[in-house]
């Protein structure tokens, strides 16, 4: 039993996310520890990709590489960065038969074959924002593939909805690195201690305030919005409400989920389906928000109730402070 002396010389350090996911194994359906490799193995590349950005400008990685992604969007170097470092960390772990991301236009094949987990994911999302050193992120989506074990994954494992995913979850690399992540049981946060090496529990059970004052969108696309997305960007203004756009949907995406607040990208004249990628962007943020008492909607629908079609199909985004996302879609 420690003393109260021992104690104030040896502060108890936290829970790792290790030993979280161990703790909370049980919690998973057909919990056989799989899972929680497969969530540890993304920790480690978080950790991987942290390095990297923290010393892109000494090592030349930052800038353009000079190539588009399937979305046909210009790769930065940090882009191919994390794309190569998630997609090894996966591949390494052995728990995912297949992979999804932004920058690869077809299913990367693993070899795992007998691994029960595909995994969706945007390595790398506001890239855009790297060289003038700005909040940017990783965002992933986990489901359990519906295709027999021993053979290659198919389309059908990633094109289930997002009602079937698993797991969802996004680490944000800004004035701290911070994981959070979701297995359908609440949502946990975790920040990243460089002295240690590992990641810390620091915001358990997440729950996002009912409503908000922040809204944050593209103002340069106003014009381009439908008439009930503008009548609401105007009645916030009435209010008062602040008005907060990084450009880097997980900085926003964190902020209004723990402040209170909604995050908006509707579609306009250049982007008529929405710009954002359903898959391994829409998805997984909207169960985050879920699991933490928020609301995500494409404006017509809850977006995990949207039937995807494609691997890198795009949607509309009214996400955020369940209030704010209501009044907003009860103006349609």
């Amino acid at each position: 039993m420690e003393t109260t002396i021992t104690q104030s010389i040896a502060v108890p350090v936290g829970v790792t996310l290790d030993r979280y996911i161990m703790h909370n194994q049980n919690a998973f359906p057909f919990a056989t520890g799989e899972l929680s490799q497969l969530l540890r193995d993304i920790g480690l590349a978080g950790k991987i990709i942290n390095r990297e950005i923290n010393r892109a400008g000494l090592i030349d990685i930052t800038g353009g590489f000079g190539t588009n992604n399937v979305q046909g969007e210009a790769q930065q170097k940090l882009d191919v960065v994390a794309n190569i470092r998630f997609i090894r960390a996966l591949i390494n772990g052995g728990e995912v038969c297949g992979i999804i991301s932004e920058e690869e236009d077809e299913i990367i094949y693993t070899g795992n074959n007998q691994s029960k987990y595909v995994v969706a994911i945007d390595p790398l999302d506001g890239s855009s924002n790297i060289d003038v050193n700005v909040s940017i992120g990783t965002i992933f989506s986990i489901y359990r593939r519906v295709s027999p074990l021993g053979e290659k994954p198919i389309l059908d494992d990633f094109l289930q909805g997002g009602d079937k995913q698993v797991a969802a979850g996004y680490i944000l690399y800004g004035s701290s690195t911070i994981l959070v992540y979701t297995t359908g049981n609440g949502v946990a946060g975790f920040t990243y201690d460089s002295s240690l090496g590992e990641f810390i529990l620091s915001h358990p059970a997440i729950r996002s305030p009912f409503d908000g004052k922040i809204f944050s969108y593209n103002e340069g696309n106003y014009n381009s919005y439908d008439s009930f997305v503008r009548e609401y960007l105007i009645e916030c203004r009435k209010r008062g409400y602040a008005a907060r756009y990084i450009g880097s949907l997980v900085a926003d995406f964190h902020r209004n989920l723990l402040k209170g607040g909604i995050y908006l990208y509707p579609p306009t004249h250049k982007d008529p389906n929405g710009k954002l990628r359903l898959m391994y962007e829409c998805f997984p943020l909207a169960m985050i928000a879920e699991q933490a008492g928020a609301k995500a909607s494409n404006g017509y629908q809850r977006v995990l109730e949207v039937v995807p079609e494609s691997l890198h199909q795009r949607a509309p985004l009214y996400i955020g402070a369940d209030a704010m996302v209501t009044e907003l879609t009860n103006l349609i």
